[in-house]
């Protein structure tokens, strides 16, 4: 099967993306680490290897296609000076992954793509997730933690 060159680059949009935010997550937990923030940095681990199997996902459906997997175009690391300003950061992060997604799948169903589809589809869940979860995190921290430094 071959993909349609729009849904190719949704793909390699996406797995650039994905790798992007593996990079940011590490870098957050190694940094709550050093700011004693052991739960934290918990969580940006278990962050980045979700998203690390996102870009498997992606990259399993790209071969799939006979396309070369390629992150090709990582966005540099902003890691925040804060916690509070790294999960606006890391928000930010996950709301473009759910606008990106929400356009793939909506292109993938325009085109019957299913299988693209079904994998943006799931894609898009887990970052709504994720997005939510931010939510509920920034909603607890004290107001002074959510100023940009």
């Amino acid at each position: 099967m071959s993909a349609h060159p729009r849904v190719a680059g949704y793909l390699s949009q996406a797995l650039s993306h994905e790798m992007s935010v593996v990079q940011q997550y590490l870098t957050q937990a190694c940094l709550s680490e050093r700011w004693g923030l052991g739960e934290e940095a918990a969580y940006f681990r278990r962050e980045a290897g979700e998203e690390l199997q996102h870009a498997g996902q992606i990259i399993s459906h790209m071969l799939g296609l006979g396309l070369v997997a390629n992150a090709t175009q990582l966005a540099p690391v902003r890691p925040g000076r804060t916690l509070g300003e790294m999960l606006l950061l890391d928000r930010q992060l996950e709301l473009d992954a759910v606008l990106l997604y929400d356009e793939a799948l909506r292109f993938s169903q325009r085109f019957r793509d299913e299988a693209s589809g079904q994998l943006f589809a799931a894609l898009l869940a887990d970052e709504q997730a994720h997005l939510g979860e931010l939510d509920r995190m920034l909603a607890a921290l004290p107001e002074k933690e959510k100023r940009h430094g």
